[in-house]
């Protein structure tokens, strides 16, 4: 089976008024065993966590417990607390993190970069190699705004509602490379592409091409970027084992297709990235409380059937996996979605704070 992990990225607030705060470094200096699943991020007020690789659903999900609580002991310390929140709902100015990397972005993107508060998730899958890995991207990415309405959570920005179910995904979307990835049909041909990127120099290493989805340039795993961070630990399980089974269910074509061919494989069709922006655009003003791009026929449809979908496309990968039952049980319990969630305790509450509050304490919850 293959393997799959979570980075997961976290606000930082002060505890009480539930304004950023830019504490990771000393966050980071209260980690005596260098724990190297616990890093610093573009900016202060945020701090990121990396789950190792695994098989199983429910390692995943205690590791991503352990690594929240041990986050929120370490902030707690502090005065202050980690919310999975992807922006924040309340006014802030992010403070760059003295990395010489990111002191060299800053200084490139001006207020792009000062803006940059957005906190996301990104599922690593294991891939045999990168033809098999551009194989994957090439036929996963009309599925990219599926699971941006899933997990779309950043509905509140800089003390307003923004009118998005995942405002998060246009702040990436500014980046110079954002958004849908493209069709390279090989691994040279992505890292033609890529190469290609890098050499008009507006980008300024690999880690920069923003894209909902990538090869890694570090591990040999496909990239899944699209999502929005969500207080409730199993929308990221439910985000990895989706993504696992696209990328099986893929790859699974990708060979077929060789088979058939013998050894050669075609360019899997698809919509293009105009197109495909298109329908991440409406996933994340919506979530899943409107309209999707239906995938099959480009056209709208309901969040519910296109989810629904979702879940049959992959369901062969996930009868196999054993993940079937979990999945379609947390797919019904989402429904809702969180921007519904956070609109409504603002609503309660009439407090953008207590939104983060509620965040706060959710984030820490480990679900029975």
């Amino acid at each position: 089976m293959r393997t799959v992990g979570v980075e997961e990225e976290l606000l930082l607030v002060d505890a009480r008024t539930g304004v950023p705060a830019p504490v990771a470094e000393q966050v980071l200096a209260a980690d005596a065993d260098a724990d190297d699943r616990i890093v610093a991020e573009f900016l202060a007020e945020m701090i990121e966590m990396r789950t190792r690789p695994h098989t199983d659903a429910g390692d995943l999900a205690a590791e991503l417990c352990a690594l929240r609580a041990e986050i929120g002991v370490r902030a707690g310390a502090l005065g202050t607390a980690a919310a999975a929140l992807s922006t924040s709902p309340l006014p802030a100015t992010g403070t760059v993190m003295p990395v010489a990397r990111f002191a060299r972005i800053a200084a490139e993107f001006g207020v792009l970069a000062r803006e940059h508060l957005t906190c996301g998730r990104h599922v690593h899958v294991e891939v045999a190699d990168e033809d098999e890995g551009a194989a994957v991207l090439d036929r996963t990415r009309i599925w990219l705004p599926t699971l941006l309405a899933l997990t779309a959570g950043s509905p509140f920005r800089g003390g307003e509602d923004t009118g998005y179910a995942s405002f998060r995904w246009h702040l990436m979307a500014r980046w110079p490379i954002s958004g849908p990835p493209v069709v390279v049909g090989s691994g040279e041909g992505y890292r033609r592409w890529v190469d290609d990127l890098l050499g008009t120099g507006v980008v300024l290493d690999e880690g920069m091409v923003y894209l909902d989805a990538r090869l890694s340039s570090h591990l040999p795993t496909v990239e899944v970027r699209v999502a929005d961070v969500c207080p409730d630990v199993r929308v990221p399980v439910l985000l990895a084992l989706l993504v696992r089974a696209l990328v099986e269910t893929a790859a699974g074509q990708w060979h077929q297709d060789r088979r058939v061919r013998g050894g050669r494989a075609g360019v899997a069709a698809a919509p293009d990235t105009t197109h495909l922006r298109l329908a991440t655009w409406r996933a994340s003003r919506h979530g899943l409380t409107g309209e999707l791009v239906d995938p099959a026929t480009g056209s709208p449809a309901p969040a519910s059937r296109v989810v629904a979908d979702l879940v049959d496309h992959v369901r062969p990968a996930l009868v196999d996996s054993g993940d079937v039952a979990l999945v379609e049980d947390a797919v019904r319990r989402l429904l809702g979605g969180e921007a519904q969630r956070q609109r409504e305790v603002y609503r309660r509450s009439a407090r953008l704070s207590e939104v983060v509050s509620d965040a706060v304490r959710r984030t820490l919850v480990v679900p029975v």
